[in-house]
């Protein structure tokens, strides 16, 4: 039995490592703030260590890495559309420098960070890229993805000083018990809008929150020091991927195929809605990436930490029911 800290533990992904390490047998500390909702740990036994990632939590967070075996460094700003860059900036990059600075302090054995898919490259020509694969967007125009380069740089230094750091780097996740919306919107918009979503050429890579949490806890017990670990179950081309949802959620599946062309025009409007305080659907980032083929091969992490468990099409109907019975749509 290990002991384990979580930073973002409140969160989508954080809280599914916490109930499966509890599940497991493990003892968990959750890392948070004095208001934070606690709703996603609903059910579960877990200690409170109250604190953050800002330069003055330092000594609370050494605090809370004391007597651990493991962190679970989760915590970021994943809601890039919705958030300040500064912020986001600050939060994913220097919260983990302070992170990684907190568990040396306190003698931690292992940290596994959560990095994303968004800091490894993408093959123009659609081929799936892997953990070789260089960051090559445009800082400025991909912030999220740069930010967590940044962090992974951070990860480097404290390998290369003797810390045992895993990083895992899941692709787009989704499954039940998303409350803050990140990847689920693409479940509500489909149920609502149906046949009206338009479809771009690119595609996207996908998993089970349950499996990406699993494959944290077998990073922790099995990952190789210093490796990027890519963590997801499929890649589908958007056309297929729509078509998926519809079906789970029970509409017509989109048919309006936009043309590549327009995604950057498109891109520009929602970036000049957005500067005069008009909320929209999707961001520009997210409407940019809609003519790439964002596609990863996540052998190496089936190979040494195991094959993904649920299907998407089970996946899309869990987290579906899910947001059906939670009041989501």
């Amino acid at each position: 039995m290990v002991k384990a800290l979580i930073t973002g533990g409140t969160g989508f992904i954080g809280s599914h490592i916490a109930r499966q390490l509890v599940a497991e047998g493990h003892t968990v500390r959750i890392l948070h703030r004095p208001n934070s909702k606690l709703t996603a740990l609903d059910g579960i036994s877990f200690e409170s260590a109250i604190g953050g990632l800002r330069e003055d939590d330092m000594p609370t967070l050494i605090k809370a890495s004391e007597g651990c075996d493991w962190v679970f460094h989760v915590a970021a700003v994943a809601d890039y559309w919705r958030a300040d860059k500064a912020e986001m900036f600050e939060v994913n990059v220097a919260g983990t420098r302070r992170v990684l600075a907190a568990a040396r302090t306190a003698g931690v054995k292992r940290v596994v960070f959560t990095s994303s898919a968004a800091a490894v490259g993408i093959n123009p020509d659609g081929r799936p890229a892997d953990e070789n694969t260089r960051f090559n967007l445009p800082p400025e125009e991909f912030p999220y993805g740069y930010s967590k380069v940044l962090a992974e740089r951070a990860v480097s230094d404290a390998v290369w000083r003797g810390q045992e750091v895993v990083t895992v780097n899941p692709v787009v996740v989704i499954g039940p018990g998303d409350l803050n919306m990140i990847s689920g919107s693409f479940i509500t918009q489909i149920k609502k809008l149906g046949i009206l979503v338009p479809i771009t050429s690119g595609g996207i890579a996908v998993s089970d929150v349950r499996d990406v949490a699993r494959w944290h806890i077998l990073a922790a017990g099995h990952g190789r020091v210093g490796e990027r670990y890519l963590v997801g179950t499929a890649n589908y081309p958007y056309s297929l991927w729509y078509a998926m949802i519809a079906e789970a959620v029970g509409v017509l599946r989109p048919r309006f195929y936009m043309p590549d062309f327009l995604v950057p025009i498109a891109a520009w409007v929602i970036d000049w809605l957005r500067k005069r305080g008009i909320e929209t659907p999707v961001d520009a980032v997210q409407t940019r990436m809609g003519v790439r083929k964002a596609y990863f091969d996540c052998r190496k992490a089936w190979g040494e930490l195991g094959n993904p468990q649920i299907d998407m099409r089970r996946s899309l109907h869990d987290t579906y029911t899910w947001y059906s019975q939670h009041g989501y749509l």
